[in-house]
């Protein structure tokens, strides 16, 4: 592969950064004018009591009548931010605005950030349970594993309405539809690929498991002990029973040998000699932010496909992708969950808009492409129509 050098983009000052965040980057709005004293009636008191009454009466007409349809809580407990790790709750609230404002400028959808102090699963389940009235869905953000795992589906079971862990799932499913573009790219079939993954995390497990259900037959997941097995515990355990099919044991030398595909989502550095010991032509996807698990120019001496997380090289396996256009379908017909099939129609979306432009370094969209979230989205109603799971609630 010819990977295509660094796009220079201007690098912004430390002054530029802190300006653009000052009283932070989110407001609220209307969205109908109060001009007069009728409008003011009509918005507010004696009007709204109207809507009040009616909603009192028929609960799900809060669905029309309040933007509770259009809002995602953007839920973190500072546990896992970014590359920076647990720095608690205030310290991620500038992450969170982050997130809402790609909500809005992406999917169309009002979002709140809330960031809790407690690291207490119950609470954070409770605290969630008591707000429900107050937002349509929840997007998990940066909470570390494995509470991650308990946590979302501890909410799952206890809330009405759309619960995902965009860690783990938004970014299984832009890696999913970079890989379907990749072996597009390339003539290959994913079903015939060895995957390697390292790093069994909330990305590396949510990563696991959809290229299981999309067809891949052989995935090896690896943390910083090797290759997981059932002694490990937890949803280490549970992975372990899904993967290794052949069987190997020991580190990321072994688990490389013969490879077609390296997904890196861990900090560990991948050596260039590994490189040369996998398959001829393999997928390098080093995914690690701010720095890859090895350098693109230095895997393109090897891959056809190379894929980073940053921005600055071709391929980049960005979340923005995914999220908005998930709870965008799934609050747009009303899904009470957001399931596999939902999932991999999200992915198989993406693929579809890469596909009018595809090249070995162009296996994804730009996240600036237009296209992405109204398809992913109208994917997404149509597998949450088709699913009884998605348990679309009633009109």
């Amino acid at each position: 592969m010819t990977l295509s050098p660094e796009r220079t983009l201007p690098t912004p000052t430390r002054d530029e950064i802190f300006a653009a965040h000052e009283g932070g980057k989110l407001s609220t709005g209307l969205s109908a004018p109060l001009r007069d004293p009728r409008d003011l009636a009509i918005a507010y008191t004696p009007g709204v009591a109207e809507v009040s009454r009616a909603i009192a009466a028929e609960p799900a007409l809060a669905r029309r009548y309040t933007w509770t349809d259009r809002l995602v809580a953007v839920v973190s407990d500072g546990t896992a931010v970014l590359g920076l790790g647990d720095i608690g709750p205030r310290a991620s609230l500038p992450v969170m605005e982050g997130k809402s404002a790609l909500f809005k400028t992406f999917g169309g959808l009002d979002s709140i950030p809330l960031v809790l102090d407690t690291t207490d699963v119950d609470e954070i389940v409770e605290t969630l349970v008591r707000l429900r009235p107050s937002f349509g869905a929840v997007n998990l953000e940066d909470v570390s594993a494995p509470r991650c795992f308990e946590l979302e589906r501890r909410l799952v079971e206890a809330l009405d309405c759309p619960v995902m862990h965009d860690d783990q799932h938004g970014t299984a499913i832009v890696l999913l539809a970079a890989l379907e573009g990749a072996c597009a790219a390339t003539a290959r079939a994913l079903q015939s690929l060895r995957v390697v993954i390292s790093g069994a995390g909330a990305a590396g497990v949510a990563c696991a498991r959809i290229l299981l259900a999309a067809g891949a037959s052989d995935v090896v997941v690896l943390d910083s002990r090797g290759v997981i097995d059932a002694r490990r515990g937890g949803e280490k355990a549970l992975l372990a029973a899904e993967t290794n099919p052949r069987g190997i044991t020991g580190g990321i030398a072994e688990a490389l040998h013969g490879a077609d595909v390296f997904v890196g989502l861990s900090s560990a550095t991948l050596p260039e000699e590994l490189l040369a010991t996998m398959a001829p032509d393999p997928f390098v996807f080093a995914l690690s932010n701010p720095d890859p698990e090895v350098h693109p120019a230095l895997a393109a001496r090897y891959a056809s496909v190379v894929a980073t997380g940053r921005s600055d090289f071709p391929n980049q396996i960005n979340n923005v992708l995914a999220f908005p256009g998930v709870f965008r379908g799934a609050l747009d017909v009303g899904a009470r969950r957001i399931t596999e099939s939902m999932k991999l129609a999200a992915a198989r979306a993406i693929s579809t808009v890469a596909a009018d432009d595809l090249a070995v370094d162009r296996i994804v969209p730009s996240a600036f492409d237009p296209r992405v979230a109204p398809e992913v989205a109208a994917a997404v109603a149509a597998a949450a129509r088709r699913d009884p799971a998605a348990e679309i609630a009633a009109e």
